[in-house]
C-alpha cells in the first residue's frame, strides 16, 4: 500500500529543526581546526537562508558536497581519522537542511543532527563539551515533541512546561546513566580500533627547525598537571624533559636511531629527590616528559638511552603517571665512542663564522671545556635579546644568528649553542621539552601550558658527564623560571584587592584550570583500574567483570523501577481530577477500604457501599467514570473536582 506523504513542515517546525542543527554542530565545530569550522559553519547558515521557501537544486547540492570534501581536504589532506570523520559529518549535516520541506524530513533532521554532539566525544571530552551536548539534546527532544504536536493536530503546551518535562525526563535518565559509568565493565584497550587524528594535536616532536616552534609556543592550553608531595623544586630545576635531538643536517634537529631500544646510562643522583604525579592531556603520540632527571619509568612507559620516557601506548586521552626525579652528580660519565662521533657531527659548509670562532676559543682556552662553556654564557648575556619575532633562518642558522640577529627565542639559542659547542670539539646536543610552569593556588598544582615549550643544551665535560645549560635563560631567565607568585603576589585572591584586571582574569582562569582538573580526576582519568578498586573503601580490593556486571544489573534494574514509578505518578500528578480521586482513595484506606489494584470504580464503590451504607461513593464513582471515559463537558467536570474534594467516607454522607 502506497504510504501517505508527510505534512509540510511550518515556519515553527522548521525553526526547531534548524536550531537543533545548531546546537548540535556546535561542539563539533569546536574541535575542528579553525577555518574549517568557519567555512562548514557559513555554509550551514547559507543554506538554510536560501532554502526557506523551496529546496536547492540537485546540481547546486551536489557542488556543496564537493566543496566541502575540498575544504577537508585542505585542512585535513587524504588523511583518514577520527577528526576527518567528525569533519565529514559536520560537512554533510550543513547541507542536510537544503532538503527540509515535510515534517518527516524535520525529523530525519533531528535524528541526525544528534550524531554531531557524540561524534564530538570522540575529539574532547571536556565539561564544555558535555554541557553543549545536554542543551543540544533537550533542544532536540522540545524539536520531536513540536513536531509530534504539528503531525497530530494537538495544540502545543507553553513552552516553560515543556522545557520542564524535558529536564523531568532528563533527570530520569540520570541515574541509569551513571550507574553505566561507574559499574559497566571497562577494557584496558577498545573492542574496535578508533584511528588516530589525521591533524596532530600540537606537541612536542622528534624534530626540531627554524620556525616550527612558532605556533606551539603561542598555545596556552595545558599540556600537563604535576602535583608534588612534598616541597615542589626550585625554578631552575623545573626542566620537564622531553625529546633529545642529536643528529643535525645544517637546518633540522633529529634523533638518534636506536636510541628508544637502547638501557639508560649511569648516573649518579644527588641528595635532592622529588615525587610527584603527572597529569598528562592527550597529544595522540607516546612521547612523555618528566622533571630531569627521572629515576625509573613508571608502569606503562619505559626510558631509553637519552632518559625521555615513552609510553607504551598513544596518548590519545588523560593519562596519570607517579614519578620521581632527583638532581644529579654525574650523568654517562663515560662517553662510548660512537656516541661521541654523533654528538659531535657538523655537516659540511654550513656556519663557517660559527666554526673559526669556536676554534679560535678552542685555541685559547686550551683544554678547558667548562671556560669554552661559560664564555659563551657570558657573551649571549651581554649582547643577545629574547624575541619571538625573529626571521626565518637561511642557510647558514647559526652565523646569521649569533653575529647578525643576536635576537630570538629557545630554538634559535640552544641549536646555535650546540653548533658553537660542537664546533669547539664538546660534546653536545639539544634537549627538548617544557621550562617552568605556573602554581594553581586553588589546588596546590603546578600548571605547565604548551607555550612553555623549551629547548636547551646538554654539554659533555669529563668527569660529570653531561650537564644541563641553558644559553636562553643566560639572556631572559624570567621567560624559564616563571611563577605565579611572580605574576600576582602571594597570598590568596581575598587578600590582594589591589590586583589588576589582568591579575584577576588570570586568577579567574587557574579557578577555571581548577575546576577542569577535577572533572578530569572523576570522569577523564576513570579507567578500568579505578573501576576495579570502586569498593576498596568498604574492604573490597578488586572487582572483577562478572561482580561489576551484577551491581549494574542491580542499580540498573532499580533505576528503571525508579523511573517507572516516577513517570506513572507523574501521569497521575498531572491530571487534577486523577488527583484528587487518588487523594478520596487515601481517605478510604485509612479505614481499611482502599481500593483493590484489579478493582475498577464502581466495584470498589459497591464494596464500599456495604460496609458503610450511605456513604455516596457509589454516584461520584459514576460521574467519575463518566468524566474520564465519556467525555463529560467541563463545567460537570469542575463541579466533580469540588465534590471529589469535599468528599470524606462518613456512613450517610451524599454529595
Amino acid at each position: 500500500m502506497k504510504r501517505a506523504d508527510s505534512p509540510m513542515a511550518s515556519s515553527t517546525a522548521r525553526g526547531w529543526a534548524m536550531l537543533t542543527t545548531a546546537l548540535a554542530l556546535l561542539p563539533l565545530l569546536l574541535q575542528l581546526p579553525a577555518a574549517l569550522s568557519w567555512v562548514i559553519g557559513v555554509t550551514a547558515l547559507l543554506v538554510g537562508v536560501f532554502s526557506r521557501h523551496r529546496p536547492l537544486p540537485m546540481l547546486l547540492r551536489l557542488l556543496l558536497v564537493a566543496a566541502m570534501l575540498t575544504a577537508i581536504y585542505w585542512q585535513m589532506g587524504a588523511n583518514p581519522g577520527r577528526d576527518t570523520g567528525c569533519a565529514l559529518l559536520a560537512a554533510m549535516l550543513a547541507i542536510k537542511s537544503s532538503e527540509l520541506r515535510s515534517l518527516r524530513d524535520a525529523r530525519s533532521l533531528v535524528g541526525f543532527a544528534l550524531f554531531s554532539p557524540f561524534a564530538a566525544f570522540l575529539l574532547d571530552q571536556g565539561p564544555s563539551t558535555l554541557l553543549m551536548a545536554a542543551i543540544a539534546i533537550a533542544c532536540a527532544l522540545l524539536a520531536l515533541q513540536r513536531l509530534a504536536d504539528e503531525d497530530t493536530g494537538v495544540p502545543a503546551l507553553p513552552l516553560k512546561l515543556q522545557l520542564r518535562t524535558v529536564g523531568y525526563l532528563m533527570l530520569l535518565a540520570l541515574p541509569l546513566a551513571l550507574s553505566a559509568f561507574w559499574l559497566l565493565p571497562r577494557f584496558p584497550s577498545p573492542l574496535w580500533g578508533v584511528p588516530e587524528r589525521a591533524v596532530g594535536r600540537p606537541g612536542l616532536s622528534n624534530s626540531m627547525e627554524p620556525g616550527a616552534w612558532i605556533d606551539l609556543m603561542a598555545d596556552d592550553s595545558p599540556a600537563l598537571r604535576a602535583q608534588f608531595i612534598g616541597p615542589a623544586p626550585p625554578p631552575e630545576q623545573r626542566y620537564w624533559r622531553g625529546p633529545v635531538l642529536t643528529r643535525y643536517d645544517g637546518r633540522r634537529w633529529t634523533r638518534l636511531d636506536g636510541q628508544h631500544q637502547a638501557s639508560p646510562p649511569p648516573v649518579t643522583a644527588g641528595t635532592a629527590r622529588w615525587n610527584y604525579r603527572i597529569e598528562y592531556e592527550p597529544t595522540d603520540d607516546r612521547q612523555l616528559v618528566a622533571l630531569d632527571l627521572p629515576i625509573a619509568a613508571p608502569d606503562g612507559a619505559r626510558l631509553d638511552a637519552d632518559y625521555s620516557l615513552e609510553s607504551q601506548q598513544p596518548l590519545t586521552a588523560l593519562t596519570r603517571w607517579q614519578l620521581q626525579s632527583a638532581d644529579y652528580r654525574t650523568f654517562q660519565p663515560q662517553l662510548p665512542a660512537t656516541l661521541r662521533q654523533q654528538t659531535l657531527q657538523l655537516p659540511n659548509g654550513f656556519n663557517p663564522r660559527t666554526l673559526a670562532l669556536a676554534r679560535q676559543w678552542r685555541s685559547e682556552a686550551g683544554n678547558d671545556d667548562a671556560a669554552i662553556v661559560q664564555r659563551s654564557l657570558d657573551w649571549i648575556h651581554r649582547e643577545f635579546a629574547y624575541t619571538l619575532s625573529t626571521p626565518l633562518a637561511g642557510r647558514n642558522s647559526a652565523d646569521e644568528f649569533l653575529f647578525d640577529q643576536k635576537e630570538g627565542f629557545c630554538e634559535h639559542f640552544s641549536s646555535a649553542f650546540v653548533v658553537l659547542m660542537r664546533g669547539a670539539g664538546i660534546p653536545s646536543r639539544v634537549v627538548t621539552g617544557y621550562a617552568g610552569g605556573v602554581r594553581n593556588r586553588f589546588g596546590d598544582y603546578w600548571v605547565v601550558r604548551r607555550m612553555d615549550a623549551h629547548a636547551w643544551a646538554e654539554v659533555w665535560l669529563p668527569e660529570r658527564g653531561w650537564v644541563r645549560v641553558d644559553p636562553t635563560a643566560a639572556v631572559a631567565p624570567e621567560r624559564i623560571y616563571d611563577t605565579l607568585e611572580d605574576r600576582l603576589g602571594q597570598g590568596s585572591p581575598a587578600e590582594s584587592p589591589g590586583l589588576g584586571l589582568a591579575e584577576r582574569w588570570e586568577s579567574l582562569r587557574q579557578f577555571g584550570d581548577w575546576m577542569r582538573r577535577g572533572w578530569n580526576n572523576a570522569f577523564l582519568s576513570f579507567d578500568a583500574t579505578r573501576q576495579q578498586r570502586l569498593l576498596s573503601p568498604f574492604g573490597v580490593d578488586k572487582l572483577t567483570p562478572s561482580q561489576l556486571i551484577a551491581l549494574f544489573s542491580a542499580f540498573a534494574v532499580l533505576a528503571l523501577m525508579g523511573m517507572a514509578w516516577l513517570l506513572a505518578r507523574g501521569e497521575r500528578q498531572r491530571d487534577p481530577l486523577l488527583r484528587a480521586w487518588q487523594r478520596l482513595n487515601r481517605r478510604y484506606a485509612r479505614l481499611g477500604l482502599g481500593r483493590e489494584p484489579h478493582e475498577t470504580a464502581g466495584d470498589w464503590a459497591q464494596r464500599v457501599e456495604l460496609s458503610l451504607p450511605g456513604s455516596g461513593l457509589l454516584a461520584l464513582s459514576q460521574r467519575f467514570a463518566d468524566a474520564r471515559y465519556a467525555g463529560a463537558q467541563s463545567d460537570h467536570v469542575s463541579s466533580l473536582l469540588q465534590d471529589l474534594q469535599r468528599h470524606r467516607p462518613k456512613p450517610g454522607a451524599r454529595p
